[in-house]
């Protein structure tokens, strides 16, 4: 170990973000300044924020949803890279992540609304045809070709913890572990030389306990969740039981089943997360968070055979 290793000193800043914190840990010489740094991360995290929440009636996103029919919107950069992607997960998943599903997570009361009985049934009956097919990305505007309440919930928290990533690495910091709730990414390694450990709570309600510990070193790690605590480096997600499988209760609808709870998946009980190595691209977490929403969606079996955004990272079972 160099002596400059040993001479770093440890950083941990966080900050407000989408309903959550976002939290970041990493080495830096003694004399940085953390206030500069602190503010670049709120200002990218910040930016994510402004682009794609539904609970902002401001926000890029909501005013795309607001738009008529065939009408071609403005749109900056970031959010059309990561509706691209949506799209992308949603055609290659077969609708198990789609990113069209507004109305119904409104309808159950997962915006800024209370649950409304009446959009429930709506969203449940609703037809329904895929974000993909109705959704128009051009160079520098969306347009929808029929109506769609498009939500980004599932895929904005990965693509921010991403740009806190790019955003230390821009001022120099390429060892981090950075995150926002469950979603977490790893940067090169600890000071220590050893690889960013993050712990997975065991999905069991009665206790708290690790279920497995990851060592990550240019990786990403998604989970879902009803909370998630990261604190030096472990991060801790709690599930909860339904039928034959246990699922987060905040676990996003689907066009062929527009609630928040799926039906009951066949097998045994099973945790997903979903590990990415961040060298597959460079939005590595934005990839990881819909990919653990599909395994949930799809099943042990599903999920393990889909093989075009998830990676091979075996199911848990409990």
């Amino acid at each position: 170990m160099s002596k400059t290793s040993t001479e770093l000193a440890r950083v941990a800043l966080n900050g407000p973000t989408m309903g959550t914190r976002w939290s970041a840990l990493f080495f830096a010489e003694p004399a940085i300044d953390t206030s500069a740094v602190h503010a670049a991360l709120q200002a990218a995290v910040d930016e994510v924020d402004a682009q794609m929440s539904t609970w902002n009636a401001a926000s890029d996103l909501m005013r795309l949803n607001a738009a008529p029919v065939g009408e071609w919107v403005a749109a900056p950069e970031r959010l059309r890279h990561v509706l691209r992607l949506g799209l992308e997960i949603g055609r290659a998943s077969g609708g198990a992540f789609d990113i069209g599903m507004g109305d119904a997570v409104t309808a159950w009361g997962f915006g800024p609304e209370d649950a409304a009985p009446a959009g429930i049934r709506a969203a449940m009956s609703a037809h329904r045809r895929p974000a993909h097919e109705v959704l128009e990305i051009d160079r520098d505007h969306v347009r929808k070709s029929a109506p769609i309440a498009l939500d980004l919930n599932g895929i904005a928290k990965g693509y921010g913890v991403d740009r806190l990533a790019e955003t230390l690495r821009d001022r120099g910091t390429d060892n981090a572990l950075v995150g926002i709730d469950g979603e977490m990414r790893a940067t090169g390694l600890r000071r220590d030389g050893e690889a960013w450990t993050v712990a997975v709570e065991a999905p069991d309600p009665e206790r708290r306990t690790p279920h497995s510990i990851l060592g990550l070193q240019g990786a990403a790690v998604a989970t879902s969740a009803t909370g998630s605590k990261c604190r030096g480096g472990a991060c801790r997600t709690r599930w909860t039981r339904s039928g034959a499988c246990r699922l987060p209760p905040h676990q996003p609808p689907s066009p062929s089943w527009p609630a928040p709870v799926p039906r009951p998946m066949p097998g045994r009980r099973h945790s997903w997360f979903s590990v990415s190595k961040a060298d597959r691209n460079s939005q590595e977490n934005t990839g990881s968070t819909p990919c653990s929403s599909c395994a949930m969606m799809m099943g042990a079996r599903g999920a393990w055979e889909w093989d075009d955004f998830f990676p091979k990272s075996p199911p848990h079972s409990s």
